[in-house]
């Protein structure tokens, strides 16, 4: 029987790949008996910020090849999310909490998979440790005492407001450029009201977060009012820029800000880009600056918690098992892997690496032409200024073609060449 502790999107995937295989699995989670402060749902495969998986888009995104890796190897998220997607023009985002329930019924009726209800407070000697970023207690105290410590950095979520309090008189639908079906509502602001909301956000007060060792703050995932401080217009050249949108008289703003469905229904749209630490008061009163949110109700606030990963290229292999001890292995958010879709993959590839191990007694770690290779390799490699990563298109094997869109077209299909290899190659 092969132990999971932790049932976040990479410990289902790898419970979930092994049960199909014919392995015992004893997945173990604190939840519905203990909740971290980023978990609300008594469901598995919480979605905690983001209802987002990003791009979708497989030959012009690195994060779009990786789902496509993904689907080939037989991922259950992948499966869960195509299947709960919500319009979200070229980005793949789901209904957080069809996509949960998804993934808790495959995990509960599967036959092969015994679903614990425990806080683990030890690193066992063998399976798969994927308890996540917001690793805490004595289990946290323990990794760090095994394997020299572990670092932190902040993440934060947006906001959620319900669609029928939104202002349309001051908003509109559309994709940016018309790419799309029109799934984003679109908030304008004129350069006064950019202005005062820009005042209020960089004026506001902040969660004080006295009990984290460090305030580093991961860039994929910087608050909105942290980004604001990096000078007066950087939020219209990045998350707020009004460039491809114009509203049914063609107008263009001086900035924007885009809502997401968060549910198939739309009836709740998350303020893309707008992750905070804000005081809930204080996101209520700055947000209903911008005339389309002026009467929003807010659903959810955002909030910031600490990821925990470990300095892996000391600890791991590029299997995700950890040096001399070929039968434990980590996967998810903790090795330094970054996004849902990484921490999913990686969740993937150690089931597929015990897999073989079980088989075989050896396993194969994929080419760094694929972005499931080049991550893989990427935590396990000396990095003396290692910091957790996203996929992209940086970390794969380079290839000499000087075209932008040609290269990516290229990259994604020796990457998925890759794949259909390394799927090929994996015990029967």
């Amino acid at each position: 029987m092969t132990r999971i502790i932790g049932a976040g999107l990479a410990g289902c995937e790898a419970a979930y790949f092994l049960a199909c295989r014919g392995e015992a699995v004893e997945l173990v989670d604190m939840k519905p008996a203990a909740f971290t402060p980023a978990h609300h749902s008594r469901d598995l495969c919480e979605l905690v910020c983001s209802n987002s998986l990003k791009s979708n888009d497989v030959y012009g995104n690195a994060c779009g090849l990786l789902k496509e890796e993904l689907r080939l190897l037989g991922s259950l998220v992948m499966q869960a999310a195509d299947a709960t997607s919500v319009p979200a023009g070229n980005a793949l985002a789901v209904d957080r909490d069809r996509f949960s329930a998804y993934v808790t019924q495959k995990i509960r009726s599967h036959p092969n998979i015994r679903l614990v209800c425990e806080t683990v407070k030890r690193v066992p000697e063998a399976g798969i440790v994927a308890t996540g970023p917001l690793t805490a207690g004595e289990l946290y105290e323990d990794i760090a005492a095994r394997f020299g410590g572990a670092l932190h950095f902040y993440d934060a979520s947006a906001p959620i407001v319900s669609a029928d309090s939104v202002d349309m008189a001051h908003a509109f639908a559309g994709d940016r450029y018309g790419r799309g079906t029109g799934d984003y509502i679109n908030c304008p602001m004129n350069r006064e009201e950019y202005e005062a909301f820009l005042d209020a956000l960089l004026s506001a007060e902040r969660v004080e977060l006295h009990s984290f060792e460090k305030r580093e703050i991961f860039e994929g995932c910087m608050p909105i009012e942290v980004m604001a401080a990096r000078g007066r217009d950087t939020l219209r050249f990045g998350m707020l820029k009004p460039v491809g949108l114009e509203d049914a008289a063609g107008n263009h703003a001086y900035a924007v800000l885009q809502l997401r469905k968060e549910n198939a229904e739309g009836t709740s749209l998350g303020l893309v880009g707008c992750q905070t630490n804000l005081k809930f008061g204080e996101q209520k009163r700055v947000f209903s600056l911008i005339p389309a949110l002026r009467n929003a109700q807010f659903e959810r606030y955002g909030v910031m918690h600490r990821n925990t990963y470990l300095q892996s290229p000391e600890l791991l292999e590029a299997d995700f098992s950890v040096r001399g001890q070929p039968d434990l292995y980590f996967a998810g958010q903790i090795t330094g892997v970054e996004g849902y879709v990484e921490s999913a993959m990686s969740g993937l590839l150690a089931a597929i690496h015990v897999w073989n191990k079980l088989r075989r007694g050896s396993t194969s770690v994929p080419e760094d032409t694929c972005v499931s290779g080049a991550l893989s390799r990427y935590i396990a490699r000396s990095n003396a200024n290692f910091q957790p990563m996203n996929a992209n298109y940086g970390i794969l094997r380079t290839i000499n073609i000087k075209d932008k869109k040609k290269k990516k077209a290229a990259l994604g299909e020796r990457a998925l060449a890759e794949i259909l290899r390394f799927r090929d190659s994996i015990a029967g």
